[in-house]
């Protein structure tokens, strides 16, 4: 059973790059779930779902840790984190408390299973050539999304303005692009803070993407001398130490 888990959460086999791959899969789909049930009222359904998906995390942090060679060191890493908070709110309603806001820590485990699923990429892939858009992207999503989530969370019971996830994001998103149209306003010290926590790190992840969405496009290829990993290309030579390269082309020559 070891030698199973092992092979298919760090093995290089089809097997495991399907595993991995449907992991992604659930990470996004939960995210999806919390966003829709968030308009709803709490039904026994929902509560259901919410104990299933519980479980399942629950199972896959278990088999992560039964696996890990250093297990001590699994408690260091915020993942590891995240997961046990979402599988507290996850499980809550066992006893009666949704802890719908601590959900949102889940939205961290997709830069995780990201990062993971990179590891067994093609050297050629789409997830190669675009990792750094990629990854830009899921940065401000992951960041829109928790910041959305605190807003809404903090807002909802006093601010007549804030009544579902669509305000909080919508404030939220004109508050990152310092837009401004006035409309929705959080109130007091805490929410004016919170504006500004939101337009601080925002406007940064957002440049952060528009950076490498418009800079010259480049090729990873390490260059066997300096190791610098990114070339134009039809670079010749490494522009870091001048070795000649052999940077394949898309016929592989």
């Amino acid at each position: 059973m070891m030698n199973f888990l092992r092979e298919i959460y760090e093995g290089q086999t089809d097997r495991a790059h399907r595993f991995r791959t449907g992991l992604l899969v659930f990470d996004v789909a939960t995210l999806v779930f919390i966003v829709a049930t968030s308009f709803v009222e709490r039904a026994a359904w929902i509560e259901t779902i919410d104990v299933v998906l519980g479980i399942l995390i629950t199972l896959d942090l278990g088999a992560r840790l039964a696996i890990s060679r250093h297990r001590g060191r699994e408690f260091l890493r915020l993942s590891t984190w995240t997961d046990l908070i979402a599988i507290a709110s996850f499980l809550a309603p066992l006893t009666g408390e949704a802890a719908g806001f601590l959900r949102v820590l889940r939205t961290l485990r997709i830069l995780h299973a990201y990062t993971t699923l990179n590891k067994v990429r093609g050297s050629d892939s789409p997830i190669t050539r675009n990792e750094e858009i990629i990854l830009a992207a899921a940065n401000l999503g992951v960041f829109i999304f928790i910041m959305t989530a605190i807003v809404y969370e903090t807002q909802h019971r006093t601010n007549p303005e804030i009544s579902n996830y669509a305000d909080a994001l919508y404030f939220t998103v004109t508050a990152l692009t310092t837009t401004g149209f006035g409309d929705i306003t959080l109130p007091g010290t805490t929410g004016r803070m919170l504006t500004v926590l939101i337009m601080i790190f925002g406007v940064t992840l957002f440049l952060r993407l528009a950076q490498v969405l418009f800079r010259p496009n480049k090729v990873r290829f390490c260059c066997p001398t300096c190791g610098l990993l990114r070339h134009d290309p039809d670079a010749v030579h490494c522009k870091a130490c001048g070795t000649l390269l052999n940077i394949p082309n898309d016929e592989g020559g």
